[in-house]
């Protein structure tokens, strides 16, 4: 599997285009259109979003009107399995910066893409729109239970693991 990160908009959230058997999935696709369209290389089978914040969806209806593929989000995901084409993937609801988060564990390639909900070192804003801390904190619990060589590719900035996380991250060290 390959990953290429494209960063777009004013906020650099990151766009990640996954690439594997001569197929792709975008994840996130928050603005800038043809920039992600010239890193698009591959036969793209499907659009992951991770949360419906403006800098992550910027350029979705573009992309998706250009390729004419399926959209993947909460509102029409369940937790659990999910298969695209070859890629193995789990849906796991991930609220706290937002109640639609979704982060995508790639299990094959022990890869996870969390969206706003965990960065190298902290994690989303709980305080905006439907944010909620103790949402977050059940979130983080959840997540603190995968493997510590997990790659986890966040929404913006760069990118880390959960051992990583499980060490320097306050927010994983906190009891609930």
């Amino acid at each position: 599997m390959n990953i290429k990160k494209v960063v777009v908009g004013f906020l650099e959230e990151n766009c990640y285009i996954v690439e594997k058997n001569n197929e792709c999935i975008i994840i996130d696709p928050g603005d800038d259109p043809n920039k992600i369209v010239n890193n698009i290389t591959l036969k793209p089978i499907a659009i992951l979003i991770t949360h419906r914040h403006f800098d992550h969806i910027g350029a979705l209806e573009y992309i998706s009107n250009k390729y004419n593929i399926p959209i993947y989000e909460y509102s029409n995901l369940k937790e659990g399995n999910l298969g695209i084409g070859k890629f193995n993937i789990e849906v796991i609801y991930t609220p706290g910066h937002t109640d639609d988060s979704v982060t995508y564990y790639f299990k094959d390639d022990q890869i996870m893409f969390t969206g706003d909900f965990l960065f190298k070192g902290s994690i989303g804003r709980t305080d905006l729109e439907t944010g909620n801390m103790k949402k977050m904190q059940k979130s983080i619990s959840k997540i603190k239970k995968y493997y510590d060589i997990i790659k986890v590719y966040p929404g913006h900035n760069d990118n880390t693991t959960i051992g990583y996380e499980k060490v320097c991250n306050i927010y994983f060290k906190e009891e609930l």
